[in-house]
């Protein structure tokens, strides 16, 4: 069946999408394509980005935050790489855990739900926090929040929650929601230290110079890329600007991560699956 309309609340769901998605369900149906991207050698073998940012008051004790962002559980993406992903987040003894969005590729299912709780359960953490991306905006994304609450997950669309002296404030999806960055920011209060959760980068210009740290997905990295790591294509002119890595803009410390998953291809090229492990510490 060919959706014509997005199935939740995101926009920019064309019918050329609801065509090329319908087609890639058929064809994607059973798995296959994750099993087969699992054989390639290192295929399933995932990143950890290790950063230590100077941005909290001088004396506050230390948070160690965690940050995963486009799992898209779905026919794509191997089983093994969500599972190391997790593995590495588990063992970093995580005081916060921050999610970026993109939870499943295709729809968001009953079964794909489930995988989602199962997964945040798998990764210990006394705060977590999460946005939702555009693909889980597109399909029936009431599922995705009530597995995310379930497991403990705030799910902060333009508001903030504060841990200690840090303020992290989520941001809806620039590219297919409604951002609010004004009403997050007077979220944070009094909070000497902001750190925003956004899935893409392309809301950077909205929050550059008014937080310490910006964390997001969306881009894979471009999923495919030339040896080296420069991507092939990347979506969204923040994305091309910070396709994958570390920045500073405007005072703000801009972390963008390749994610897990993958979608319309059911491979990386040069653009291995991440995840991020931040130390906040006095300055």
């Amino acid at each position: 069946m060919i959706r014509l309309h997005s199935a939740g609340r995101g926009g920019g769901y064309s019918r050329a999408r609801g065509v090329s998605e319908a087609a890639l369900g058929r064809l994607y149906r059973g798995g296959w394509a994750a099993r087969l991207w699992a054989r390639a050698p290192g295929a399933t073998e995932v990143q950890a980005h290790h950063h230590r940012l100077a941005v909290l008051p001088t004396g506050a004790p230390p948070l160690r935050v965690g940050y995963a962002s486009d799992l898209h559980i779905g026919p794509t993406t191997p089983p093994e790489v969500l599972a190391r992903a997790a593995d590495l987040l588990a063992a970093a003894s995580l005081d916060v855990l921050l999610l970026g969005g993109d939870f499943v590729f295709l729809e968001a299912t009953v079964n794909t739900a489930q995988l989602l709780r199962d997964w945040v359960r798998s990764v210990p953490a006394t705060h977590k926090f999460a946005v939702l991306g555009n693909h889980d905006l597109w399909t029936h994304h009431a599922r995705l929040e009530a597995a995310l609450q379930q497991e403990g997950v705030q799910l902060l669309v333009n508001e903030a929650s504060t841990v200690g002296d840090v303020a992290f404030l989520g941001l809806d999806d620039p590219w297919t929601g409604a951002p609010a960055p004004h009403a997050a920011l007077a979220a944070c209060g009094s909070a000497p230290t902001r750190v925003a959760l956004v899935h893409s980068p392309d809301a950077v210009p909205l929050l550059q110079g008014k937080v310490d740290v910006y964390l997001c997905g969306h881009t894979h990295g471009g999923q495919l890329a030339l040896p080296g790591g420069r991507p092939i294509v990347v979506p969204g002119p923040g994305g091309r600007k910070w396709p994958h890595g570390r920045f500073e803009v405007q005072g703000t410390t801009v972390l963008v991560s390749r994610g897990l998953g993958g979608v319309e291809v059911p491979v990386r090229t040069f653009a291995p699956p991440d995840v991020m492990i931040v130390d906040l510490v006095g300055r």
